[in-house]
């Protein structure tokens, strides 16, 4: 067992509490991915030789820390690939690690649905059931050529070696734990539309002065938003540019927003993040030559130094002071 699939029971408003909780995963092993908004996955091979401990016991060690310095508890899953650990986390309980056995993954995968799978979504997963092929066991004994004349060659391909507990995914560390975090949660559910924009263009205003104060740039702007049933949906957008520009920054904010498509939807708390952090002066710019943009711009400087000196609600957009 060296991969660890970690999920940290954070209320539903505390999404900006994640970096520093990746931040404990990163003393264990330098190799942390983020699974936003709540998750992560640690490749702990050089940390059991280096604590001569399993990533089993390490995991007990990372959930103590977690309550003991956060408040926060976990769950855990545990693999010897990132798709196995991921799918022992749903078999997770606070307080126990969940560990898929070695030498044992076929008998662990074999009576699960053939949805536990990562990547398998409700469209393969009922066509397959169609056919009978409703576990993982079934479809790891089917013949290739039936699973990919029934989902395609290399989908089919790779199903079946995923049935068969083949996992040849690793783990990408991301660098989310640099990133920054300004959630927006409301005193009810809110159907305003009105309200939930208000919400993103402060957020957009929060990190873009974070940015600037940090001398930083970022590349990508990430919205969650979650729902009174508590489910929730992320949608993350690549910058034109890198940027600190507030007013850039709640552009692509609304943008996503607008994309989600909502229809009156009771919605809990807005987070935005901002990802794919740089320094300001390696980040290059396209030159519009628009004097609107150049003049809020400059209002920005002022506002920042405003900011500074009186607080961080000295200076705001009208529409927030209302």
């Amino acid at each position: 067992m060296t991969i660890l699939c970690v999920r940290f029971q954070l209320p539903p408003t505390h999404e900006a509490a994640l970096p520093g909780l990746l931040g404990l995963l990163e003393e264990f092993t330098p190799v942390v991915e983020a699974l936003p908004p709540d998750g992560a996955l640690a490749d702990l091979r050089g940390a059991e030789r280096y604590f001569g401990r399993s990533a089993v016991e390490l995991a007990s060690v990372i959930r103590v820390r977690s309550l003991a310095l956060h408040g926060v508890d976990c769950v855990i899953g545990a693999g010897p690939g990132p798709m196995l650990a991921r799918i022992a986390l749903r078999d997770a309980e606070p307080g126990v690690t969940c560990a898929v056995p070695e030498d044992a993954v076929a008998a662990f995968l074999a009576g699960r649905p053939v949805a536990a799978l990562p990547g398998v979504g409700a469209a393969t997963a009922r066509t397959l059931g169609e056919y009978g092929l409703d576990t993982l066991g079934l479809v790891a004994a089917a013949p290739l050529s039936t699973l990919q004349r029934l989902v395609g060659a290399k989908a089919g391909r790779e199903l079946r070696e995923k049935a068969n507990g083949i996992d040849r995914g690793r783990v990408v560390p991301n660098a989310v734990s640099r990133s920054l975090a300004a959630e927006r949660p409301f005193h009810r559910d809110e159907l305003d539309a009105d309200r939930h924009r208000r919400a993103l263009l402060s957020a957009a205003e929060e990190l873009g002065a974070r940015l600037r104060a940090l001398d930083k740039v970022c590349g990508t702007l990430t919205l969650t938003v979650r729902y009174a049933d508590r489910s929730s949906t992320n949608r993350t957008r690549s910058l034109k540019e890198p940027t600190a520009h507030s007013a850039a920054l709640t552009k692509a904010a609304y943008g996503l927003y607008e994309a989600l498509g909502l229809q009156r939807a009771r919605v809990r708390s807005v987070t935005l993040r901002a990802e794919a952090l740089g320094p300001a002066e390696q980040a290059s710019y396209q030159l519009a030559f628009d004097p609107v943009d150049e003049k809020l711009r400059r209002i920005e400087e002022v506002a920042d130094r405003a900011r500074a000196k009186f607080g961080p609600r000295a200076v705001m957009p009208g529409t927030l002071a209302a």
